[in-house]
């Protein structure tokens, strides 16, 4: 379903992706660990073209969104379902005008269509009834629903979640690592997640690879991602700081 061949960024002399190669299996659950400025979001960005590589090659289902210009990259976004660390809610919408604020932009559907879709995909993150209360009046893990539900609401191929456990606590955490579990297995789709929670990364992956030095420094299972000797990898995932390196 995804895969990106040989990538570079660069931002002034500032080297970001120093040649990252991966693939990504349709229906498969991806997790990118790695340092804080390492790249993950970036190379995030690279995968639904908001951000163009100095060189290399990203294709979707396929094809190769590089060289596309953004009428062309319009279609390809609608693969994907993006769910934001902070669940960037609408705070003047309701629960439900947030979530199909994307189906009444494209004009495609009726209010009766919309309500529909609107009601199903809040049913499937277990947020029934909730649709006319504003985000002020959730809580933190309920937010991180209504982002999921507005993620999935037009079918999605691809879902992409940018540290989705973030200001959470370890049960809402929890609740919301299995969620994403059940919704990826329920609608077959291909799921991309960044974070810097091990927990969570070992409940949502599949795979895991590390980004480290802009390149993918090691992948396998969460088994073999947390069992590794590798020193780098070690340290990651246990929390440990190198006494030879800055942290900063």
């Amino acid at each position: 379903m995804i895969e990106v061949r040989d990538l570079f960024k660069s931002f002034g002399r500032q080297s970001v992706l120093s040649g990252v190669t991966l693939q990504i299996q349709s229906g498969e659950r991806v997790v990118i660990i790695g340092r804080s400025g390492g790249g993950k979001s970036v190379l995030l960005k690279h995968l639904i073209g908001l951000t163009q590589p100095d060189s290399g090659q990203v294709f979707v289902d396929g094809q190769d969104i590089v060289p596309m210009n953004e009428r062309r990259l319009l279609d390809v976004r609608r693969k994907f379902g993006m769910l934001f660390q902070s669940a960037a809610l609408f705070d003047s919408m309701s629960v439900a005008e947030n979530v199909g604020f994307a189906l009444v932009r494209e004009r495609k559907f009726s209010r009766d269509e919309i309500d529909a879709k609107v009601r199903e995909a809040l049913a499937m993150v277990d947020l029934d009834g909730t649709e006319e209360k504003k985000p002020a009046e959730l809580s933190g893990g309920m937010r991180k629903r209504v982002g999921l539900a507005r993620a999935i609401v037009y079918r999605p191929q691809i879902i992409l979640y940018d540290e989705p456990t973030t200001g959470l606590d370890p049960i809402a955490a929890d609740s919301i690592d299995h969620l994403l579990v059940r919704i990826s297995d329920a609608l077959k789709t291909t799921s991309v997640a960044v974070t810097h929670d091990m927990r969570s990364a070992s409940r949502i992956g599949q795979r895991i690879f590390m980004l480290h030095d802009g390149k993918i420094h090691a992948s396998g299972t969460p088994a073999q991602i947390f069992k590794s000797d590798d020193p780098v990898v070690n340290r990651f995932v246990n929390g440990i700081a190198d006494p030879k390196e800055n942290p900063f």
